[in-house]
């Protein structure tokens, strides 16, 4: 994380004293805004590689700062509140959100994931690299190929399109909804339980133990994420 530039936006001053002190101790160089507007203007001025977003700020939801961010960046975007149900995860990370963490958290967790999505962030020039590689698995995208432990496995056109859409965005938190209108289309949106039976397809084929996942990982209530 040494010299990684990270916005806060938070209205509480002790929340943000906080924050800042963590991330200094990791080498981060630190930006503060207590409201929407400033930190829609230090991301445009400055540019940092990561913002922490607090959903509770005095001049508007934290989701209107995601949607207006988004229309023009697509710095990743860590969202700390205190707001827990399962319905409040989903619509922010359908908003754009990259990431989702409940107050109170601990830093160690908070700093882990931050270097999760810069770790994504840099991976995202190769995308589309032709070649995957995660535990004993190798997907080779320009020929359509899965292997696993050097012998092929045979996937259904359904079952690449999925795992390709997760390959694409390591680490991040993709919903039922999302995966759902990728995969299936947009009438499909609500039929999650196509997605459990595809998911759990893969973890069979691909997975060194289906029962104990370590890349294609649920998320609970909340959809899927896909870790190297």
């Amino acid at each position: 994380m040494e010299n990684t530039s990270v916005l806060v936006v938070e209205d509480e001053y002790r929340i943000r004293q906080f924050l800042r002190a963590a991330l200094e101790g990791e080498g981060c160089k630190v930006l503060e805004a207590p409201t929407v507007a400033a930190g829609l203007a230090l991301v445009s001025e400055y540019k940092p590689e990561l913002v922490i977003l607090d959903l509770g700020l005095p001049d508007a939801d934290g989701r209107q700062f995601i949607r207006s961010l988004r229309g023009w960046s697509d710095v990743p975007i860590m969202v700390l509140s205190a707001r827990n149900l399962e319905a409040d995860k989903v619509s922010l990370l359908d908003a754009g959100a990259d990431d989702y963490l409940a107050k109170p958290f601990g830093v160690a967790e908070l700093l882990a994931r931050l270097r999760a999505l810069k770790r994504r962030r840099a991976q995202r020039p190769n995308d589309n690299s032709a070649i995957v590689k995660f535990g004993e698995v190798m997907v080779d995208q320009v020929n359509r190929l899965t292997f696993r432990n050097g012998e092929q496995v045979h996937l259904t056109p359904r079952e690449y399109h999925l795992l390709t859409i997760m390959l694409a965005q390591p680490g991040k938190v993709l919903t039922q909804r999302q995966l759902l209108r990728e995969v299936w289309g947009a009438g499909h949106s609500e039929d999650g339980h196509y997605l459990r039976i595809y998911i759990g397809r893969l973890r069979q084929k691909l997975e060194a133990d289906p029962s104990q996942p370590q890349h294609l990982l649920t998320e609970t209530g909340v959809g899927y994420r896909f870790c190297q």
